[in-house]
């Protein structure tokens, strides 16, 4: 009889051991090195920066909750930290990549990234969060796709095309630092790609429908994207499934990225995809085929041009996105089931840009500070309690109107609060706000100065979440943020060299009480630097 109990707990425990491993999340592992190497993207040679020898990057797909473990390895002259643009790192922004949460990776030094794209679905992107290295590449797709339990609001596309789009300079990383590091502005950019290249073939099959995932990563210019001769349904933006509309065409903002689904429904020929710069006195232009496999000619007449009305056309199509309230995202529950309308703000923030001189040299503030980066990142002096790295509401949450300064950015924040953010753009350029950790709600846009009048505006029903949003010249764009992610976040001008002169700030999310269920540990392979070098990891 004792024997039998015996085995009859074995196998007890043995089924319970298979439940529990098949309930856990996958993982997947890579191994990146990230080196220099030479392309001819606008047709001359020149270096750029390789990922395990590809430029762009590797393409990362995976699904969603999924672990992903990813050992970076640096075999560049600088130091080098990859950044997640996008996904959340739920209580992990030791995750995150940036200077502000980790050290940066030194030449022929490695460090693993382990996190997990919880509860999310959709186009992302990943790209370099160091120096000027984005203007050399290292940037890539990441692709979330839904668990096979969730289901999607579309049918299964017969194919599925990722495209990069950016801007793109002739002079190297080095040198567009040099330039910025003088004190002036980047000229203009050289050309305008498409998958680090200037012109490729999508092909597919007449009659069928195809996925296209269009990412900005430029540096900083707007594009507008269209197929000649088709139709663009718009299904999901950076997670958030979106009531499907149709459009001509479709403005990217730096940073942003778009699904569409495209009907190959036209006579079996090859079709213009183009891409080309808004707002900008110069248009760049990059143009790719639709193949259709039983074509029978190839592209022909001019390229379609894009839509002639700016900032009135493109504000009104960014107010025409709409949150799918009966679709699920990454999980099962209706997007609309958190009524973000109903909640009270427990605090307004007005964040205006601003392009100071300061010692001489061309920065840019957010509030008047133009951050720097200390040799500290400011999550680790957080972490062990390092006086004198950075001083908490060193920027405040309305503009001052007084002049600017340098110094470390730091706002903080509470824990679950709710914020109402009014990103204020003064200034006669188009802007570009992400946050990372977190999606929000862009709830309004708008022309001139924001007041309490402007919320009169606000979309409170339908809003979509997403995690970059753009703010038109002499403009204002609202946004609400659900604090639910504790950490040290970076919320930043997606235009590169505005970022790299100071236009971004951290949020600091804060609860006293230090719980697993808020916040993860420090990593124990976490790498220390400036002030945190000996400190003991708790």
């Amino acid at each position: 009889m004792g024997r039998a109990i015996f085995l009859y707990f074995v196998a007890i425990l043995a089924f319970w051991s298979v439940c529990v491993v098949k309930s856990e999340d996958g993982y997947k592992y890579y191994t990146w090195t990230v080196t220099y190497g030479n392309a001819s993207p606008l047709g001359s040679s020149q270096q750029v920066i390789l990922i395990n020898g590809q430029f762009p990057g590797p393409k990362l797909d995976t699904v969603t909750n999924e672990n992903i473990v990813l050992n970076l390895v640096n075999k560049l002259d600088q130091p080098f930290l990859l950044t997640w643009n996008g996904i959340k790192q739920r209580k992990n922004c030791w995750q995150d990549g940036v200077l502000g949460t980790n050290c940066a990776i030194p030449p022929n030094g490695n460090f693993t990234y382990k996190f997990q794209p919880k509860d999310q679905i959709g186009s992302y992107t990943y790209f370099p969060s160091t120096l000027m290295h984005k203007a050399a590449g290292g940037f890539g797709a990441f692709n979330v796709y839904a668990r096979s339990v969730i289901p999607v609001p579309y049918a299964k596309p017969a194919g599925d095309f990722t495209l990069l789009v950016g801007d793109w300079y002739k002079t190297g990383h080095k040198g567009l630092q040099q330039i910025l590091d003088s004190g002036k502005s980047l000229p203009f950019p050289n050309g305008l790609l498409i998958n680090g290249q200037g012109r490729m073939s999508f092909n597919g099959d007449q009659g069928k429908t195809y996925m296209f995932r269009v990412s900005n990563v430029g540096l900083s210019t707007s594009f507008n994207f269209r197929i000649q001769g088709h139709k663009l349904k718009l299904v999901e933006v950076e997670g958030s499934h979106v009531l499907q509309n149709m459009y001509d065409s479709l403005d990217v903002h730096v940073g942003q990225s778009v699904t569409l689904l495209v009907t190959l429904d036209q006579s079996p020929k090859d079709y213009y995809i183009v891409a080309s710069t808004r707002f900008t006195k110069t248009v760049l232009a990059a143009t790719s085929v639709l193949h259709y496999t039983n074509s029978r000619a190839p592209i022909s007449g001019p390229v379609p041009a894009g839509p002639t009305n700016e900032i009135g056309w493109s504000m009104d199509q960014a107010r025409s996105y709409r949150w799918n309230l009966s679709s699920n995202a990454a999980r099962p529950n209706p997007q609309g089931s958190f009524h973000y309308g109903a909640i009270k703000p427990t605090r307004t923030i007005v964040l205006a840009n601003s392009a100071p001189i300061i010692n001489g040299k061309q920065r840019y503030a957010v509030n008047g500070v133009s951050h720097i980066n200390p040799d500290t990142p400011l999550k680790l002096a957080d972490h062990f309690n390092i006086p004198g790295v950075f001083s908490l509401n060193s920027i405040q949450s309305t503009p001052s109107g007084n002049g600017a300064n340098l110094a470390p950015s730091v706002l903080g924040a509470n824990l679950h609060d709710f914020l109402e953010v009014v990103l204020q753009n003064n200034e006669d350029t188009m802007q570009s706000w992400h946050l990372d950790g977190y999606d929000f709600w862009v709830v309004g846009f708008g022309a001139g100065q924001w007041t309490q009048d402007s919320k009169k505006v606000y979309n409170l029903v339908d809003a979509l979440t997403r995690h970059t949003t753009q703010v038109y010249p002499k403009s204002w764009t609202a946004i609400l943020i659900s604090l639910d992610n504790q950490g040290m976040w970076n919320m930043r001008s997606a235009i590169w060299d505005r970022q790299y002169l100071g236009q971004q700030l951290y949020l600091r999310v804060y609860n006293p009480t230090q719980s697993l269920a808020n916040e993860y540990d420090m990593p124990s392979n976490a790498l220390l630097c400036g002030k945190a070098v000996g400190q003991k990891r708790s």
